[in-house]
């Protein structure tokens, strides 16, 4: 029971990213892989835009990142896996410790995003097998690339609750917009038993 339930929690998670598309025939499991970075990229950079710019040195307490550095962590994050799966040396801009408004946060997250985005977008299946170093470890690219959207959306996490105690809701729980009514047929004119 122990192993089943986070499967099924994986699973359930996961759902709203495999209904968007069918995955691509070729590349099942990288194209699975790249629409749950798509969306953790989309939810963080939501959020990245939501916090006002006075907001970015916000910090629950002083032991913990503020709100700007969690999103210069992330940014770094990015070159941090996908030079490591794509092979390039990490270019270690360390825009944490390096910028702090929210414009230049905000343009040095879309820069790792679209750094990301290459290595993502020519991953395939095959390629995604190879083995590279990691922290000492052989891991093999996919996982790599897993890991990242997994540790995207843990700094979601710490994002989420700094939203909350400045009295802003989360992209994930904004409001959707409601489904279009359905077409209903003719009624019977018994209902049915």
């Amino acid at each position: 029971m122990r192993k089943l339930l986070p499967t099924i929690v994986f699973g359930l998670l996961a759902l709203p990213v495999c209904s968007q598309e069918k995955p691509s025939s070729d590349n099942p499991f990288s194209a699975i892989n790249k629409r749950a970075y798509e969306r953790t990229k989309g939810i963080l950079l939501r959020s990245a835009e939501k916090m006002p710019d006075e907001n970015y040195s916000f910090k629950p307490v002083d032991t913990v990142r503020s709100y700007g550095q969690i999103i210069g962590h992330l940014a770094d994050a990015q070159y941090l896996f996908c030079s490591t799966a794509s092979g390039e040396k990490n270019p270690e801009l360390n825009i944490e410790k390096t910028k702090s408004s929210k414009v230049d946060l905000i343009a040095a997250l879309k820069e790792g995003f679209a750094y990301c985005d290459k290595v993502y977008d020519s991953m395939t299946d095959a390629a995604a097998t190879q083995k590279v170093k990691f922290f000492g470890n052989d891991v093999p690219k996919f996982s790599l690339l897993s890991l990242n959207f997994g540790h995207n959306m843990e700094h979601y996490g710490n994002l989420v609750t700094y939203m909350r105690m400045k009295g802003i809701v989360p992209p994930t729980s904004e409001q959707q917009a409601p489904m279009p009514a359905q077409k209903q047929d003719k009624p019977d004119a018994e209902p049915k038993k």
